[in-house]
């Protein structure tokens, strides 16, 4: 035959393989077909044996007298072939590899490529496949899932026998080890706080990886080939097996609809993926929930199930299981009757005993985390079947509630959490059915990195670490208060409590879980003062962190506000504990140094008024002492020649900035007034090499619109401000404080400090138009990603917390040059700023400011109020939520 028409025969196949599945792409976009994977993969046999059996080069290489033989690997091989990924296979000869494989390479593989086609393949003799998979246990994996297309049938056979008689029997323990710790490190290495927001499906923890590893070791240790043996031979039950392949089919629809998307091999959901995938599947909002964050929470419990299942095979199966078990020395007893230790696991004797004492099912749980060692598959199983006998455990006055509250209380080795454990087998939410509504919810942005229900269970671990080598608090105050913690039970109980009410949605989350609290407690059997502190810490769980936030922790009134509401000094540092465990297990862009700084600053302010018992005349007697105090000292340390002209300062200045303000501080403030002479402004920046930020002081004269103006030479120069506080003192002065991120090339900082001085002369002598400067430099720059579009504007005004200030607090998503627009929008309303608390959480931006009207008085008319948010509004986000999300679905 001519090469022109072997061409066009190669040519064809491939169009013929391209235009089949397109129809099957088709098919997965309207239904997803079950067995969509095994389509794919079928395809691609016919194409490899129509190309064998019409291939021009195979007859003249002799397969007589050197066999060989196409191979299937990889996913391929599992017949699980995912849209985009990788084609592997293997030309595999007995002997040596002759010089016209090449050809044959060619005239099979490269059709593929020229159609798009991912195709990794490899020329071996058998030798060679044997000696490099005894080496590179990667390369034997890949064997293991070896599958014969065409070409000689007793070459494949033989491979498979030579692999499993000279590796895998004589080395099984090593191969065994090394999935042990390759598995550890994949799962360390992908269960961070980034793939954790946006999973990878193929390599997290819970993604096909995972039960790829599984499959592996069945075949190391007892040569078991497909997924049903693991019921046979007693590894899953029957329904465990069909819930696995349930959540094996979900995981591998969202990978084959995350290539159709991308058009590419792509395995990380990132966030506008996330989007786009649940409108391919069509998921509906529900209830309020948006469709993302159903889809998301089904995704999570489907992986979330995977993980599970992987971690207890390889912990049972994996006879050198290092990564998954710890040294325990000598073999553990248990005093439980009816429980005993097998194979260092718990187990039950027998069903008969859950039985005879139902109790069991919560004792094992105890003892495991007594004993330090996990329940077995089989005992995990039991309790899941028998947990219909709790629903009386809490009606019967027996030891239930006692049991409950030791496993809460007691610490969890490092590899495995007990409370995780008994909430995976569904016993936990029989006994608080509330949790139900909180399973796998996810919440859609960068800032919850865990679904409610795994947040909970987060925040008691983290709890119960403060002290311990795994606290994350790196503080010394949470280790003492908790070691010294009288009442740990209520503590941990509102941790676990604290954000179930998310489940509700006709109410705040802090308000529905306090009272789901109030009611759950006495159930379980704890008197009305128990679970009247429970539901209180709940309820305010966010109050520390609001305070320390988005108000002004040195204003009194605000202090002594939080004081009335806490009232005890106990309740307080439950709180203060609450709230730094929430937002460690949060995630890191929820609890960094800033916050926990301000947190103990706001925590140590509190408990000096609550141990002084100082709740009426704080603001009337102890301030005036105390300014008062602050002035005499400061004129007593000043030269005589000085000491009139600071007098005069000292009378110009506020009694808030005088009690706010240390006396080095005060000091260091007159000193730079009297280095401004006729300068519009002067300013000091001080290094904070503890944090990494910068404090920047700015002494000027009272020029109207100077905060924004600062603001938005900032965010001209990407300095981000932290927090503001600004002092108007009555000689026309201004003494403004930043807190603020350092311009983002540490080499270049002094020339960019320089830069930014230089251009806010200049702005304040209205030499630099701001807004066309600001608008220039960060054009094109974004700090949010598709979470942000979640984000609804809000804008909410407070005159009651301050005598003196209307607080003005703005939600929206964060966008560069943002505090500069909200500032210049104020003074356009002809507002003074005197305080600013900037907070960031993820995309989300609060930033809240202290304000008066230009002759210093509060804002209460309601026109007055609308004007300043309808003009606060005009310079927001106008996106239609909604709208933007289908548009990014459909393109």
């Amino acid at each position: 035959m001519p090469e022109i028409n072997i061409r066009d025969a190669r040519e064809k196949a491939a169009a013929t393989l391209r235009q089949r599945r397109e129809t099957l792409i088709s098919d997965f976009i309207s239904d997803q077909p079950a067995d969509f994977m095994e389509q794919n993969t079928r395809l691609l046999d016919d194409y490899f044996r129509e190309s064998f059996e019409k291939s021009m080069v195979g007859p003249g290489m002799e397969i007589a007298k050197n066999p060989y033989a196409i191979i299937a690997l990889g996913g391929y091989g599992r017949q699980e072939q995912c849209l985009h990924s990788d084609v592997d296979i293997l030309f595999l000869f007995k002997k040596d590899v002759p010089p016209k494989a090449e050809a044959l390479i060619r005239e099979i593989v490269y059709p593929l490529w020229d159609i798009g086609m991912d195709v990794g393949h490899a020329t071996r003799s058998l030798r060679d496949c044997i000696r490099l998979a005894g080496k590179d246990f990667e390369v034997l994996t890949s064997l293991l899932d070896a599958r014969f297309i065409c070409g000689m049938s007793l070459l494949y056979s033989e491979l498979a026998t030579q692999v499993r008689e000279k590796i895998v029997f004589r080395k099984s323990n090593k191969i065994v080890e090394w999935m042990c710790k390759s598995n550890r490190k994949r799962h360390e290495y992908f269960g961070n706080s980034a793939y954790l927001l946006e999973p990878n499906l193929k390599e997290g923890p819970g993604g096909l990886r995972d039960y790829h590893s599984m499959h592996w070791l069945a075949q190391v240790r007892f040569n078991l080939n497909t997924p049903r043996d693991l019921e046979y031979e007693g590894y899953l039950s029957h329904g465990e097996y069909q819930d696995f392949m349930a959540s094996l089919a979900f995981i591998r629809n969202a990978r084959s609809g995350l290539h159709l998307l991308c058009r590419r091999k792509y395995d990380q959901l990132h966030f506008e993926n996330q989007l786009r995938l649940a409108d391919l599947f069509q998921y509906r909002e529900q209830e309020e929930q948006p469709a993302v964050e159903i889809f998301l929470g089904e995704l999570q419990g489907h992986m979330e199930r995977i993980k599970q299942q992987h971690l207890i095979f390889f912990y049972e199966v994996g006879k050198s299981r290092k990564p998954f078990r710890l040294n325990y020395g000598k073999q553990r007893k248990t005093s439980a009757e009816g429980l005993e230790v097998r194979k260092e696991m718990l187990a039950f004797v027998s069903p008969e005993h859950i039985l005879k004492n139902p109790l069991l099912l919560l004792k094992i749980f105890e003892e495991s985390a007594v004993l330090q060692i996990p329940p077995g598959a089989e005992a995990l199983r039991l309790v899941r079947e028998f947990s219909y006998l709790a629903d009386h455990f809490f009606r019967s006055g027996n030891e239930a509630p006692e049991i409950l509250e030791r496993i809460l209380l007691l610490r969890s080795p490092k590899a495995f959490s007990v409370l995780a454990s008994l909430y995976n087998t569904g016993l936990l939410t029989r006994l608080i059915p509330e949790l139900k509504a909180v399973e796998n919810r996810i919440e859609y942005n960068s800032y919850h990195i865990y679904p409610v229900d795994r947040h909970l269970l987060q925040t008691v671990q983290v709890i119960k670490s403060f002290g311990s080598s795994e606290d994350k608090s790196d503080d010394s105050l949470c280790a003492g208060i908790y070691h010294d913690l009288p009442d740990k039970n209520v503590l941990l109980w509102a941790a676990l409590f604290h954000d179930i009410g998310k489940g509700v949605s006709e109410k705040t989350h802090a308000a529905a879980g306090a009272e789901i609290a109030e009611k759950r407690m006495p159930a379980m059997g704890y008197d009305k003062k128990i679970a009247g502190t429970v539901s209180f810490l709940v309820r305010e769980h966010l109050l520390l962190f609001h305070t320390a936030t988005r108000r002004d922790i040195e204003d009194q009134e605000i202090l002594l506000h939080c004081a009335r509401k806490i009232r005890d000094v106990r309740k307080l540092q439950m709180l203060w504990l609450l709230t730094v465990a929430d937002h460690i297990a949060t995630g890191p862009n929820a609890w960094n140094e800033w916050t926990a700084v301000l947190l103990r600053e706001l925590f140590l302010k509190i408990m000096h008024i609550l141990e002084n018992g100082e709740f009426t005349d704080i603001v009337a007697g102890n301030l005036f002492a105390d300014v008062q105090k602050k002035t005499q000292q400061i004129l007593r340390n000043t030269d005589a020649t000085e000491k009139t002209e600071t007098g005069f300062l000292l009378t110009c200045m506020s009694p808030r900035y005088l009690n706010h303000t240390s006396l080095p501080d005060i000091r260091e403030h007159i000193r730079m007034y009297r280095q401004l002479g006729e300068k519009n402004f002067i300013w000091k920046i001080r290094r904070n090499e503890e944090s990494g930020h910068r404090s920047v002081t700015v002494c000027g004269k009272d020029i109207p619109g100077c905060f924004s103006k600062i603001a938005g030479i900032f965010a001209g120069n990407r300095i981000h401000i932290l927090e503001a506080r600004t002092y108007s003192w009555r000689n026309h002065t201004v003494l403004s404080i930043f807190q603020v991120t350092p311009p983002p090339d540490p080499i270049f900082e002094d020339e960019r400090w320089a830069r930014a001085e230089k251009e806010l002369r200049a702005a304040l002598a209205g030499k630099l138009d701001i807004m066309k400067t600001v608008g220039e430099r960060i054009a094109g720059d974004d700090f949010s990603g598709s979470a942000a579009r979640y984000i609804q504007n809000s804008v909410h005004v407070d005159n009651r917390t301050s005598r003196i200030f209307t607080i003005i607090e703005v939600f929206t998503k964060d966008s560069p040059g943002l505090l500069f627009r909200l500032t210049d929008a104020l003074f356009h309303c002809r507002l003074d700023i005197r305080s600013a608390q900037i907070s960031t959480k993820a995309e989300q931006a609060v930033d809240v400011f202290y304000v008066t009207d230009f002759d210093g008085r509060k804002i209460e008319t309601p026109e007055y109020l609308s004007v300043i948010r309808a003009a606060i509004e005009k310079i927001l986000p106008k996106k239609n939520i909604r709208n933007e999300i289908k548009k990014i679905a459909v393109s």
